[in-house]
């Protein structure tokens, strides 16, 4: 198949990854490519993903509108506006077989409905309002939604997934987690160290536990690492930087445990299931999918309940470490997520010429086919 990747444009595809979407989306190219399909990449100027790109930002936009400053203004509007329309001629008139949309633009979904293009949007959040109206307005036989897991369903379609959307879970390369099945010793916490993400939370259980801490990560809000974490360092508690890739993994591997703190209603969970990958079992807030991704993997506890996530943590410690290996390899491999995306892609192809659903539509929400830039939402 010839497919076209569209991309968010907040960070490059390319290592090492701030968040779970540039890895999902850089893995995604990879691993399609490796199975034989041509792939081009519609991303910042930046990335690589080791297939050809098309470049929409010259660099990424948090580098000049950080996101925790800018987002939903009218300035980051118009920049993701101009660089998606300018992309809509191509998706709609190259010669592409299918597109995934990992964008999270309201464009790409639209385009798909108005042009008959097939397509799959993986839906890696949970629903917002100009993405809803976008995804109301775009579902079609021919125009697929993937959630990436049951519970992220839900939140999108309360009641059951329409007949043109499924679960896709996401995957991970598990010879870049390597198994270590040697006890370790103390917790580790990964990702972007943001309120939602609930690093304090990790750092208040921990204690009370009596368990040594590291996080990990990209310092995504400096106002709340410096308000918020940097003060609660110390004590058996510290921060040991943005690791990525191998160095992360070993970082895993030394650990006896992971604390996994999202305090929305996290989709998926992708650093848990990396986690996992290393044999750790997780101690978890019990919100969004982390009990779907966790399992017999780990514990749970309240969100915001600090005492119950310390009664996790102790738990999840008695757990051998290679019930998460096998959980990771049985449901949460790559191969198993691109068999799922493949199975999408050809039912949107093969549906390409079904007749429209009655859903509303309003063309006035993309830009004219002549693609001009659209007025900020």
């Amino acid at each position: 198949m010839r497919i076209a990747v569209v991309a968010h444009l907040r960070h490059p595809i390319a290592p090492p990854f701030p968040g779970g979407i540039e890895a999902h989306t850089w893995h995604l190219c990879r691993g399609l490519r490796a199975r034989g399909h041509d792939v081009t990449l519609f991303a910042s100027g930046d990335s690589d993903a080791g297939v050809p790109l098309r470049s929409l930002l010259r660099k990424h936009y948090e580098i000049r509108y950080p996101w925790h400053r800018y987002r939903a203004t009218p300035e980051l509007t118009a920049v993701l506006d101009e660089a998606y329309a300018g992309a809509l001629a191509e998706l709609s008139g190259g010669g592409f077989d299918v597109v995934h949309n990992n964008s999270l633009h309201r464009f790409i979904p639209r385009l798909a409905r108005r042009d008959r293009i097939p397509m799959v949007t993986a839906l890696h959040v949970p629903p917002f309002d100009v993405l809803s109206r976008a995804v109301a307005s775009g579902i079609a036989p021919w125009s697929r939604m993937t959630v990436c897991s049951t519970a992220h369903g839900r939140s999108w379609w309360p009641l059951a997934l329409p007949d043109s959307a499924s679960v896709v879970r996401n995957g991970i390369d598990l010879e870049a987690w390597p198994f270590a099945p040697a006890p370790g010793h103390g917790a580790v916490w990964a990702g972007r160290l943001t309120e939602t993400k609930g690093p304090h939370l990790a750092i208040e259980a921990a204690r009370i536990a009596g368990v040594p801490l590291t996080l990990y990560g990209p310092l995504e809000d400096r106002r709340y690492f410096d308000t918020e974490i940097a003060p609660r360092l110390g004590g058996g508690i510290s921060y040991g930087g943005h690791l990525q890739g191998a160095a992360l993994a070993e970082a895993f591997g030394r650990a006896a445990l992971c604390v996994f703190t999202p305090l929305w209603d996290e989709p998926f969970g992708l650093v848990a299931a990396e986690a996992m990958a290393c044999g750790l079992p997780i101690a978890a807030t019990d919100m969004g999918a982390a009990g779907e991704v966790i399992g017999d993997a780990g514990s749970l506890a309240p969100a915001g309940d600090a005492a119950a996530l310390a009664k996790a943590i102790q738990d999840a410690a008695e757990i051998p470490r290679d019930i998460p290996r096998h959980r990771v390899e049985r449901f949460f491999s790559i191969e198993r997520m691109l068999d799922g995306y493949e199975a999408a892609y050809r039912q949107a192809i093969a549906a390409q010429d079904t007749p429209a659903p009655n859903v509303e539509f309003a063309p006035h929400e993309l830009p004219p086919r002549a693609f001009a830039i659209a007025a900020a939402e």
